[in-house]
């Protein structure tokens, strides 16, 4: 196989090559090397790269394999966000304000690595991940492999875009507003976002209080799944903790949900956002799949509850106590500095007080579950902008500008609902279509279970943006 092919099986399939010794880790490794040298100075998708620590830990996992292990990501590649650490590597979280390498790696990268799997660089993200667009003044434009005149949205945007131009098989994201869907909505990607407290943020105690989420950003259900078995599960300090799952997450993927209710909706949780005709179109066509495949699905009203008093002082608040961390705060970009000195204007308890908040709205927004078993809503109301998005613009504009990316999406994070971005065909503009998935609390597997059903009736991996189609050389 070349490269394009190895790189493009997904991660599970790579794993089981590797264990099965028909490809070597350091293969993959070398693989997914050469494409990022290759691709990337056209995305921008790795803030860094690291090869020759990556080919070490390649050799090690060679070494492992041939001494019987048979770990379920043995060897396979993966890209991290830059926002989580890396030891030995700063986490900038996009910006040039952070100068010291981390001392460990965060909780989730150290289970990746556990599981076997190979760190081949860190990923881009607009600074402390505040907007759905993936630019900063340090690093500049992460570009859509699909048109690289277009966003691949944010924050995690430089992981949606590796995995999507076939660079790794699958990245780390993390989803504060909606920054793992938002980008695989734009991308063509599979992206959950877990349940508050599934995965660990440590060494962090919460990431923007009770926003923020870790999770993965792959092509494909199983995959996502297989990533869930690895990451989840609490760690020491975390200061929310899911349910466990009644069953792995793969398990859930790979077994059919029976005949379910789903609601569907194309109203915002945002007022004042219409959604883009064919976003609406899509979510018409999931409809009737999901019917066909024997759903009881019918419209509804969510009756979604005004999140903005509970996400915003959160939202602040996040991003002042990581900008507050830096060692040079002089380095942060003019928006940022914005942010911080309007969170500044906050009482310090607002970010609790939100919290809190976001407790009792979780109620209200879980009520339509009483009635349905999953909702259904596009995943973005606008389609993705030309890169350049934030040019010219301060903290407020920014954030008028950012309304119709996440207006499906950050009502769940207040509520720490599992939700899904799952692709739905192509646009007129050539680039991906996606609907949500959105679950009760703590169920994963059912959100898992439809979005696998739709996948095996309406594929889409096998969907390869023009530029990531370039061969390279055989492994």
């Amino acid at each position: 196989m070349d490269d394009s092919e190895l790189l493009f099986l997904g991660v599970a399939r790579q794993a089981e090559l590797v264990r099965a010794g028909k490809v070597s880790a350091r293969q993959l490794t070398e693989a997914s090397l050469r494409r990022i040298e290759r691709l990337d100075r056209r995305l921008g998708a790795f803030r860094v790269v690291l090869g020759e620590r990556a080919l070490a830990e390649a050799d090690a996992r060679d070494a492992a394999r041939a001494a019987g292990d048979d770990r379920p990501l043995l060897g396979v590649p993966v890209a991290v966000k830059d926002e989580l650490d890396v030891a030995g590597e700063v986490t900038t979280f996009g910006g040039s304000a952070n100068h010291t390498p981390a001392p460990h790696d965060s909780e989730a990268v150290r289970r990746l690595r556990a599981a076997g799997a190979v760190v081949v660089g860190k990923t881009t993200m607009p600074e402390f991940g505040q907007w759905p667009f993936t630019e900063s003044a340090a690093y500049g434009y992460t570009r859509n492999p699909w048109d690289t005149e277009r966003t691949p949205g944010g924050s995690s945007g430089g992981s949606a875009a590796a995995v999507a131009a076939g660079l790794v098989g699958a990245a780390l994201g993390g989803d504060g507003g909606g920054s793992i869907r938002i980008p695989a909505a734009c991308c063509g990607l599979f992206g959950l976002k877990p349940q508050r407290g599934r995965v660990s943020t440590a060494p962090q105690p919460h990431l923007w209080h009770a926003l923020g989420t870790v999770g993965p950003l792959t092509r494909g259900v199983l995959d996502s799944a297989l990533l869930y078995d690895v990451l989840s599960g609490p760690a020491a300090g975390d200061r929310w903790t899911a349910r466990p799952p009644a069953t792995s997450f793969v398990r859930a993927a790979s077994t059919e949900p029976g005949r379910l209710r789903i609601g569907w909706s194309a109203k915002p949780a945002v007022p004042g956002v219409r959604p883009c005709p064919e976003h609406v179109a899509a979510l018409h066509e999931t409809v009737r799949a999901l019917r066909e495949l024997g759903h009881d699905v019918r419209e509804i009203d969510p009756r979604y509850p005004d999140t903005t008093a509970a996400f915003v002082p959160q939202f602040y608040g996040g991003v002042r106590a990581e900008a507050e961390a830096v060692q040079r705060p002089d380095l942060l970009e003019r928006r940022t500095r914005q942010t911080v000195r309007t969170a500044r204007l906050a009482p310090g308890a607002a970010a609790e007080w939100a919290v809190r908040a976001g407790e009792r709205m979780a109620v209200r927004a879980n009520r339509v579950f009483a009635a349905v078993d999953l909702l259904l809503t596009p995943t973005l109301a606008e389609r993705p902008r030309r890169v350049g998005a934030l040019d010219g613009l301060g903290m407020a504009g920014a954030m008028l500008r950012s309304r119709p990316m996440i207006a499906y999406t950050a009502l769940w994070n207040v509520t720490g609902n599992p939700a899904a971005s799952v692709p739905a065909g192509f646009a007129a503009d050539g680039l991906p279509l996606s609907v949500q998935l959105v679950g009760p609390e703590h169920e994963e597997a059912a959100v898992l279970q439809v979005a696998a059903q739709l996948e095996s009736v309406r594929p889409w991996a096998d969907r390869i943006p023009d530029l990531a189609r370039e061969p390279g050389p055989a492994a």
